[in-house]
C-alpha cells in the first residue's frame, strides 16, 4: 500500500470521527439530561453547539491550512477535538458538556477542511473519483452507525460509564489518529494563501451565537426584553457583516464569504436548499430521540436501532441517486424532498395512530422513505449548486455552501427546541410528549418543502454537464 493510500486511510477516519459526533449525541439526550439534571436548552446545546461552533470555523480552518500548513493545522485539530472528547466524558455538570461539546466542534472546524485539500494535493485530477467516492461511503456509514454505537454503548453502561462513553471511544481513536497523522500525513502549503479574515469570523460568530442562544434560552427565560433584543440584533449585525464582506471581497478579495458567490440565482438557490435540507433532518432526529426515550421509554439501543431505517434507506437512495443525478440534476432533488415530506407525514400518522403502543417496527418504511428522500437530495445538490459559479471559485463556492449548511443544522435543531419543549414545558407525560412532537415536525416538513420550492430554481442539467466539461478542461 502506497504512502498515499495510508494518508487516505488517516483522513477518512477523521471524517469518520467528526461524523460520528454529530450523530451519536441523540440517543444519549434522555440519559445526560437524568445523570446531569439537564435543562431542554442544555440539551440542545450539545447537539447545536457542536455544529455551529464547527459551521463557522470550516472557511477559516481551511485557510489556516493554506498559509500555517495543512498537515500543521490537522494536527491541531485531532488533538483539540480528542482533548475536547476527555472534557465532555469527564463533564461533571452541563453547562460543563456544552463548553466542551463547543470546543470539540470548534476543532473538528479545524480538522476537516484539511481532508480535501490534502487529497487534492496527494491525487491527480483523474484519480480523486474513487478517493471522493471513498469519502461519501464513510459518510454513509456513519449515519448508520452513529445512533446504533450511541445506543449501544449508552445501554451496555461499559464500566458504569453510561453516556459518557460515547465521549470516551474518541479518545484512543483520536490518539491514534495524532501519532498515524504525524509519521504519515505530508504536509503542504498554497503558493498564495488567502488572507485571513479574523474580523469577518468574529462577527458573524457573534451574530449567529446570539440568535442561536436568543431561540435556545429564550423559552427557559421567560423571553424577557432581552432576549428579543439579541433577536432583533443578530440580522443587523448580519447586514453589516455583508457589506464589509462586499467592501473587502472588491479591495483584497480575502472575504471570508465572497458577496459575488451570489451574484447568479443558481448559487444562491443551492445555498437555500443546503440550509433547508440540513435544518431539517437536525431537528427532526432531535424530537425523534427524546420522544421514543422518554415518551415511550425506548432504550437507547432501542432507539438507535428505529433509526436505522434511515441510514439504510439513505444507503439505497446513494445508489439510485448516483446514475440518475447526472440525467435528472434538479428535478431528482424535487423527489427527494417530496419522498421526505411522505416519509415525515408518515412517521408523524404512525406517532399518532399507534399511540403508546407504537414500536420500532412501525417506523421500518416511513423512516426508509425519508432517507431515501435525504440521499436524493445531497447527492446531486454540490454539482448542480456550483454548476453556474466559475471553475477558479469552485472550492470558495463549496466551502461557503458546507458553512451554510451546518448553519442551517444548528438552526433547525433551536427552532424546532422552541416549538417542542414550548409545549411539553414541565409535563414529559408520554401524551404531551406526542402533541409536542406532532407539533415540532411541521419545522422540519416546513424546512423540506422549502428544499424543494427552491431547487427548481438551481441551474439545469445542460449547465451542470457544461460546468464539469468546462472544469476537466482546466484540470488537465
Amino acid at each position: 500500500m502506497s504512502f498515499r493510500w495510508v494518508t487516505v486511510i488517516i483522513l477518512l477516519f477523521a471524517s469518520f470521527l467528526d461524523l460520528l459526533d454529530t450523530t451519536i449525541v441523540n440517543v444519549a439526550l434522555p440519559s445526560i439530561q437524568k445523570d446531569l439534571n439537564a435543562t431542554a436548552s442544555q440539551l440542545e446545546w450539545s447537539v447545536a453547539g457542536y455544529v455551529l461552533t464547527f459551521a463557522v470555523l470550516l472557511i477559516t480552518g481551511g485557510r489556516l491550512g493554506d498559509r500555517f500548513g495543512r498537515k500543521t493545522i490537522f494536527i491541531v485539530g485531532v488533538a483539540g477535538f480528542t482533548l475536547a472528547s476527555v472534557s465532555c466524558a469527564f463533564a461533571q455538570t452541563a453547562d460543563a458538556l456544552v463548553i466542551s461539546r463547543l470546543l470539540q466542534g470548534a476543532f473538528s472546524g479545524l480538522m476537516i477542511p484539511q481532508v480535501l485539500s490534502i487529497i487534492q494535493v496527494l491525487f491527480k485530477p483523474k484519480e480523486r473519483a474513487s478517493v471522493f467516492g471513498a469519502v461519501g461511503a464513510i459518510s454513509g456509514m456513519a449515519a448508520v452507525a452513529g445512533p446504533l454505537i450511541g445506543g449501544w454503548l449508552v445501554s451496555a453502561d461499559v464500566l458504569g460509564l453510561g453516556w459518557r462513553t460515547i465521549f470516551v471511544i474518541n479518545v484512543p481513536v483520536g490518539i491514534l489518529l495524532l501519532l498515524a497523522s504525524i509519521l504519515f500525513v505530508p504536509n503542504s502549503k498554497s503558493e498564495k494563501p488567502v488572507r485571513l479574515d479574523i474580523f469577518g469570523l468574529l462577527l458573524i460568530s457573534v451574530a449567529l451565537f446570539m440568535l442561536v442562544y436568543a431561540l435556545i434560552q429564550g423559552r427557559e427565560l421567560g423571553w424577557p426584553i432581552w432576549i428579543w433584543v439579541m433577536i432583533a440584533a443578530s440580522p443587523v449585525l448580519i447586514g453589516f457583516f455583508v457589506w464589509l464582506q462586499r467592501r473587502q471581497d472588491r479591495t483584497t478579495g480575502s472575504a471570508l464569504i465572497p458577496p459575488s458567490l451570489f451574484a447568479n440565482r443558481g448559487y444562491s438557490a443551492g445555498v437555500v436548499t443546503a440550509f433547508a435540507a440540513s435544518a431539517s433532518i437536525g431537528a427532526f432526529f432531535l424530537i425523534l430521540a427524546l420522544y421514543l426515550q422518554t415518551g415511550l421509554g425506548f432504550s437507547a439501543i432501542d432507539a438507535g436501532l428505529a433509526t436505522l431505517p434511515f441510514s439504510i434507506g439513505a444507503l439505497v437512495g446513494s445508489g439510485i441517486a448516483v446514475p440518475l443525478a447526472a440525467k435528472l440534476g434538479k428535478y431528482l432533488i424535487v423527489i427527494g424532498a417530496a419522498l421526505q415530506v411522505a416519509g415525515y407525514l408518515w412517521v408523524a400518522r404512525e406517532v399518532l395512530d399507534r399511540a403508546d403502543s407504537l414500536t420500532g417496527a412501525d417506523l421500518i418504511w416511513p423512516m426508509a422513505v425519508a432517507g431515501i428522500g435525504l440521499t436524493l437530495i445531497l447527492v446531486p445538490l454540490n454539482d448542480v449548486a456550483l454548476a453556474q459559479t466559475r471553475v477558479e471559485n469552485a472550492g470558495a463556492a463549496s466551502g461557503v455552501l458546507n458553512t451554510f449548511q451546518q448553519v442551517g443544522g444548528a438552526l433547525g435543531v433551536a427552532v424546532i427546541g422552541v416549538v417542542f419543549f414550548g409545549i411539553v414545558g414541565e409535563n414529559f407525560s408520554p401524551a404531551n410528549l406526542r402533541d409536542a412532537f406532532s407539533a415540532a415536525i411541521w419545522v422540519s416538513l416546513i424546512a423540506v418543502v422549502l428544499t424543494g420550492l427552491s431547487s427548481f430554481l438551481l441551474p439545469s442539467v445542460s449547465q451542470v454537464v457544461a460546468h464539469k466539461r468546462a472544469a476537466e478542461n482546466i484540470l488537465e
